[in-house]
């Protein structure tokens, strides 16, 4: 790999990193502020909505100018939502902003890869960024369930720093610094002399764009099936942070702070996951791991016998294992097809649109769940049964897919 990716990658661990440890500060804050326990998910259905809302313009943009200036642009914009925290700004709309920066983020750090490097090299790439991520989650809860803990914050505050004159607002100024070091890794970030299409200023003909993109890939019987995969796992993923974390505070008696660093198990199995399948799975037989995501459902009903710290943390492992080696090769196919169909930038804002509807769509839902007063260990079972469930019909889905395509294939030699 040349010296542009590790740079790339970098910029993206330290934003992410950011994000991550500010979701744990976000959900303290609101406990300190006695907000109901429904606001919880809604923090991420606040940063999730912008990647809905601009989905079709989010890709067009990214295309529009080098992606380094637009990584640049879209951090710019996180440490926004940073400041805005930092002067009071209830968490939810702080929140909101950064996940605005991020909508515009992520087509531009995805799509720089199939910019940069040979599509060969693609599947090792995502193993790569996936597990850089999934770094970035485990350290950025670890870091932010660390700097939420008393002693430490209030000693962040008793350093007199200007400014950081209480514990909360010198938490938040460390993870700002998060966000400052991928600012300075943006800026060495490559130019790949990819040719840019200008910004059409025409809002309509951008929706129009990219629900025509929409249909291409649903369409497409690759695309519909890496598209589905990673859609329902990145509902899922984001759900189970919230139950992880209530789940360790009733089974497990943990606190918040403890029940962070769980989530940061599940990230290290997510990580090996990653690893393991760059290494076994190639971009053709990537449609082969579509099963562990079934195994991956039915694992996490475990959850709701299992008491023990220890057990609950091997079984955490093995969760986030089994999504990580599903999850990398379906990514890895999703952006083949998806650049070959329409582009990087335009793909990857497909894409978002569908995963994070997949977010706001289960997160949603589990507050809802949680509104009405759910036993955790109920919420579990449902959730894992219809994560299993799901798979099972993309499952179906894509050997119909194959016999169509079969039998297709024997007309076409039975004319010839």
């Amino acid at each position: 790999m040349r010296l542009g990716f590790y740079i790339i990658m970098a910029a993206q661990f330290f934003s992410a990193l950011a994000d991550n440890a500010l979701l744990i500060i976000a959900i303290a804050l609101l406990r300190d502020m006695a907000a109901p326990a429904t606001y919880e998910p809604l923090l991420k259905l606040f940063f999730t909505v912008s990647y809905v809302a601009l989905a079709a313009f989010v890709g067009a943009f990214a295309d529009s100018m080098p992606k380094w200036r637009v990584m640049l642009i879209s951090n710019t914009i996180k440490i926004g939502g940073c400041l805005m925290l930092f002067l009071g700004a209830h968490p939810l709309f702080a929140y909101a902003v950064i996940g605005l920066g991020a909508a515009a983020y992520s087509p531009a750090k995805y799509g720089i890869l199939t910019e940069y490097l040979p599509h060969r090299l693609l599947v090792v790439a995502n193993g790569w960024i996936e597990g850089l991520t999934v770094a970035a989650i485990i350290l950025g809860t670890v870091v932010g369930g660390v700097l939420i803990r008393p002693d430490v914050a209030e000693w962040l505050a008793d350093l007199g720093l200007p400014l950081l004159d209480n514990a909360f607002r010198a938490t938040i100024a460390v993870v700002g610094l998060f966000y400052l070091i991928a600012g300075v890794f943006n800026l060495y970030i490559p130019d790949t002399g990819v040719d840019h299409k200008p910004l059409k200023n025409n809002p309509v003909y951008l929706v129009h764009d990219f629900a025509h993109c929409l249909k291409l890939l649903w369409r497409d019987k690759l695309g519909q099936i890496s598209l589905a995969v990673t859609t329902l796992f990145w509902g899922a993923g984001a759900t189970l942070q919230f139950i992880v974390i209530k789940w360790a505070e009733r089974n497990l008696g943990f606190d918040l702070s403890q029940a962070s660093m769980m989530q940061g198990v599940v990230a290290l199995g997510v990580a090996l996951g990653s690893v393991l399948a760059a290494r076994m799975i190639s971009l053709r037989r990537s449609v082969e791991v579509i099963p562990l995501g079934i195994a991956m459902g039915l694992v996490v009903i475990v959850m709701v016998v299992v008491t023990q710290p220890p057990l609950a943390m091997a079984l955490m492992v093995l969760v986030g294992a089994l999504a990580g080696f599903f999850v990398v090769p379906m990514n890895a196919l999703l952006q083949h097809r998806g650049h070959i169909l329409m582009g990087a930038g335009h793909s990857i804002a497909v894409q978002n649109f569908n995963e994070n509807l997949s977010i706001l769509t289960m997160t949603g839902l589990y507050a809802l769940l949680i509104m009405t007063g759910m036993s955790i260990n109920v919420v579990i079972v449902l959730f894992g049964l219809f994560v299993a469930g799901a798979m099972y019909m993309v499952k179906r889905r894509h050997e119909l897919n194959q016999r169509a395509f079969d039998s297709v294939t024997l007309l076409e030699d039975h004319k010839h």
